[in-house]
């Protein structure tokens, strides 16, 4: 544990302009108060606090996600040019279902579930937003079973992403998260959206994903 001395010193070693409050973070990158937050504590930006106990992000943090974003979404880091739109490759063979979750247990036990309810649906993997936005970059799935506070990239920023491109607007999506559904819906989840609190009864996740699957070709 620091001290407020220790604290003082710190925030005295970073330019004033190499740094952000917790709000303007949050204008910059476009995502709720509450989400950069989450990320700060989960590492994914890098802050500090002073003595007085308010955050101070690096600048070079923010840019850094920003980057990653832009990168996941088709488009060069640090360039003005638009990020290309979502590439969907021909789905060819099985069906598949995209999970996403930072968890890596839980991610093998929905692997081995599936694999067990006939559905001929081949299950891909994703730790993150970013990761997953890349995934559906690569070949689109059929639908999406996805938690929501991750590193990187939370679910409510990948879904927004989604939503907003007219290649995958329609993408059918499930999400299945630690937080309860009144906070969920007041922090911006479509109401559209299948929801389920950890840990999903696995028999209603099953009927969730049958019911918005598209009919096999």
């Amino acid at each position: 544990m620091k001290t407020a001395a220790q604290q003082v010193n710190e925030e005295r070693s970073f330019d004033r302009a190499a740094y952000c409050t917790t709000r303007q973070a949050a204008e910059r990158i476009g995502v709720s108060h509450r989400t950069v937050q989450m990320w700060v504590e989960n590492g994914a930006l890098q802050a500090w606090k002073t003595a007085g106990g308010h955050r101070r992000i690096t600048l070079a943090s923010v840019e850094r996600l920003l980057d990653e974003r832009r990168t996941a979404l088709g488009g060069a880091p640090a360039t003005p040019r638009p990020a290309r739109p979502l590439p969907c490759a021909p789905r060819a063979g099985a069906r598949s279902v995209l999970i996403v979750d930072d968890d890596a247990m839980l991610l093998r036990l929905y692997e081995l579930e599936i694999s067990t309810w006939g559905l001929d649906l081949a299950v891909r993997k994703a730790s993150n937003g970013i990761e997953a936005l890349v995934r559906i970059g690569e070949a689109r799935p059929d639908i999406l079973v996805s938690d929501l506070h991750m590193p990187g990239l939370d679910g409510f920023c990948m879904i927004r992403t989604l939503r907003n491109n007219p290649d995958t607007a329609s993408l059918p999506l499930v999400v299945v998260s630690g937080m309860d559904k009144p906070t969920v819906q007041a922090l911006g989840l479509p109401e559209d959206v299948a929801f389920f609190t950890k840990p999903a009864p696995l028999a209603a996740l099953r009927a969730a994903v049958t019911a918005r699957l598209p009919v096999a070709s």
